[in-house]
């Protein structure tokens, strides 16, 4: 990997209004990369998605509470903070966001570029949802983006893989590898991830779904040594 890397951590906050697929690894695998990122000295960046307790700021038809306010991350709460086994540290950035994309109305490209990071490592929740959305707004903006597929998730299994085809099908900067190869890459040893070479690389009708996640998960494990 090259060194104008930062690792962009998503929505890792103590929400609890969803069950997400395999949470517990996903924390695990994010932990990893925050300790080689710190020791790297490489920028860590966290979003917070967080909505106006009055729910003033809501995009139309945002499901809401009983009081008229934000169903699910709402300010003041202590929902919106990070996990705290991931707590930021000095110096890391904290991007609160009310969109999905971290770059929606917020000032991180800006300070990307003043820093003169050109790839992000991606990490986080929802993997059809923030992750998606700011996997493919970096790409818009002229990011590459290497995205940790088994330190992301979201709500089911299905959702998270079928995120993933998507964005391997159709952003032309993206890199998919897992934690374990992330980790790999970051300390300069041979590793394995999958970059797609042409457009539409994982299309598949309906019935293929199966087969074509099986496809995908085939180039990203290394099955030895």
């Amino acid at each position: 990997m090259n060194n104008n890397n930062a690792l962009l951590i998503i929505d890792m906050q103590q929400e609890d209004g969803f069950v997400l697929e395999n949470l517990d690894r996903v924390v695990a695998h994010t932990a990893a990369l925050l300790d080689t990122a710190r020791h790297q000295r490489m920028p860590v960046i966290y979003t917070r998605h967080i909505n106006q307790a009055d729910g003033s700021d809501l995009p139309h038809g945002e499901p809401l509470a009983a009081d008229g306010g934000p169903g699910s991350y709402r300010a003041g709460t202590r929902q919106v903070e990070i996990i705290e086994s991931l707590t930021p540290q000095s110096g890391e950035w904290i991007i609160d966001k009310g969109r999905y994309s971290a770059f929606h109305r917020t000032d991180l490209d800006a300070r990307l570029r003043a820093m003169e990071v050109d790839t992000l490592i991606v990490c986080g929740v929802l993997t059809d949802v923030c992750v998606l959305t700011s996997v493919f707004d970096a790409f818009a903006l002229g990011y590459r983006v290497r995205l940790v597929s088994d330190a992301c998730t979201t709500t089911t299994e299905a959702g998270h893989y079928s995120a993933l085809l998507i964005m391997a099908n159709w952003v032309y900067s993206l890199e998919i590898l897992t934690a374990t190869e992330c980790l790999r890459a970051l300390e300069q040893r041979d590793y394995l991830s999958l970059i797609p070479e042409r457009p539409d690389l994982f299309a598949h009708q309906p019935h293929e779904l199966p087969g074509t996640i099986a496809r995908l998960q085939s180039r990203l494990v290394r099955t030895q040594e």
